[in-house]
């Protein structure tokens, strides 16, 4: 058996699985080994297996072996493997080191670097993997490495033709589950005469 992953925020009497045999008498379940820190508990009569405790995740994946014996013999047996996982929850959205940032770009400066955009994520794994992206780009004149974070213009300003002030939402995105977490940092662009 290898039911559904557990979340690792399950709370103790979640359901895992039900292990059944094919026999004509009744039969009684029992787990004879592998759950040494004893995570679960099964229904000796139904075979519904439950988690009995909060889950660490660290002790995953966890191996262990359901036995069904006849309830009037028990030198007749089955023996089953089930094998529990459990997902690491995304439990932290990424941060920027501060929510608002100036810079300065003077105008006529073809198209170029301005500043490189960097969060964390106190997450492990995917669930701290960040890509970054903007949320406004002002018709396509910034744009950002969504690897490394770097936010660029795409063509030079114009001080007297054009806004002399521009904000761009940048935000970075965990890889998370069961769902994807962002941060945001406004960066405000001023373009010097």
């Amino acid at each position: 058996y290898h039911p559904a992953p557990l979340a690792e925020k399950s709370p103790p009497d979640t359901f895992v699985v039900e292990i059944s045999v094919l026999y004509k008498l009744p039969v009684n379940y029992s787990i004879t080994s592998g759950d040494e820190k004893r995570y679960f508990i099964i229904h000796s009569s139904n075979g519904i297996i439950r988690t009995s405790k909060n889950l660490e995740l660290e002790d995953f994946p966890v191996n262990f072996k359901v036995r069904a014996t006849d309830s009037s013999n028990a030198a007749i047996f089955s023996e089953v493997e089930v094998k529990v996982e459990v997902i690491d929850e995304n439990n932290f959205p990424p941060v920027f080191p501060s929510s608002l940032l100036e810079e300065s770009l003077p105008e006529q400066s073809p198209a170029t670097q301005i500043v490189q955009l960097k969060a964390q994520d106190k997450d492990t794994g995917r669930n701290g993997f960040l890509t970054y992206g903007i949320l406004n780009g002002h018709g396509l004149k910034f744009r950002i490495n969504e690897t490394n974070g770097i936010l660029y213009s795409t063509a030079p300003f114009d001080y007297e033709e054009e806004p002399t002030e521009y904000q761009v939402v940048v935000y970075a995105e965990d890889d998370g589950i069961p769902e994807k977490k962002r941060g945001y940092c406004t960066v405000v662009i001023k373009i010097t005469d």
